[in-house]
């Protein structure tokens, strides 16, 4: 991990093991349900459910900052805590979780690298006894806007600033044979991508353990298609969970100084009213986006 532009915010699953009881580390796993965690997590793990606890299910937004504090003080976590988190899907969720903590400006928050996966698959112990906090006050500072984009920041775009649009859903999704992987239930009324994107599924990133690849292997598979640090970058997929692990990478692996996470994503674009689409495989690229 240390050839990454912030290897800091990354840890192993041996970190992990090594610090299950130290008092400054709060161990958050998100998964787009708590059924998984109910039935078993690593040790002293708090459980978030990204489907309700992560997301304004009535604005249709993220948690409002008086929210995301509700959440965290009942978590028992505190400004100064390292929170490191995991989930299920090759953290997925738990990069979204990340994202969030990065908007309302947490200093100290990790992945664990590989996620439930690796864990597991490393065979590691997992407890079902519940895990118990002891409630705090925590604090979210001023959202940081430029981690976030809007549809206004995907039109600007379109209209000519520069930026890469990065379209992380698989190559059915994006040529819009699909609208949505199969048993999903967030749809869109087309099918298709942005004018102009590039499409880098996110697991082209991951190894099969679901650790992120190297440095180089990373570089040499967004910069093959003009994703370059120098220009601004936008992730978007479905809902905004693929395209945040993207973001991740993009924004800590790679070392982008700019780059967005569009969570209205695929849902919002692909309903929008008068919002141009394009189908098809994606143009070489190198164009004016």
């Amino acid at each position: 991990m240390a050839d990454y532009k912030h290897p800091e915010v990354l840890v192993s699953t041996e970190w992990v093991a090594a610090h299950l009881d130290d008092p400054n580390v709060r161990l958050v796993e998100v998964d787009v349900d708590t059924g998984a965690y109910e039935k078993s997590h690593i040790k002293n793990a708090r459980g978030w459910n990204w489907t309700t606890q992560l997301n304004d299910t009535v604005r249709r937004d993220i948690p409002s900052p008086k929210q995301f504090e509700e959440l965290c003080s009942a978590s028992g976590i505190t400004n100064e805590n390292t929170v490191v988190l995991y989930g299920d899907n090759n953290n997925w969720f738990a990069a979204f979780a990340f994202w969030q903590f990065k908007i309302y400006g947490h200093k100290d928050v990790r992945l664990m690298n590989g996620g439930r996966k690796k864990w597991e698959m490393e065979q590691h112990p997992l407890t079902h006894e519940a895990t118990s906090a002891t409630r705090t006050t925590y604090h979210a500072g001023v959202p940081d806007g430029t981690l976030r984009a809007r549809r206004d920041n995907i039109f600007q775009v379109l209209s000519g600033k520069p930026a890469s649009l990065v379209d992380v859903r698989s190559p059915d999704e994006f040529t819009g044979k699909i609208i949505a992987p199969p048993g999903m239930s967030e749809t869109a009324q087309r099918g298709g991508h942005i004018p102009g994107a590039v499409n880098v599924p996110w697991s082209k990133a991951v190894n099969e353990d679901g650790s992120f690849k190297s440095y180089d292997d990373l570089a040499k598979l967004y910069g093959a298609l003009g994703v370059l640090p120098d220009k601004e970058a936008v992730a978007y997929c479905r809902i905004g969970e693929r395209s945040s692990h993207t973001w991740f990478v993009l924004k800590y692996l790679l070392g982008f100084e700019k780059v967005r996470n569009y969570d209205g994503s695929w849902t919002e674009w692909g309903n929008l009213m008068e919002a141009p689409i394009e189908k098809g495989e994606a143009k070489a690229a190198g164009g004016t986006h």
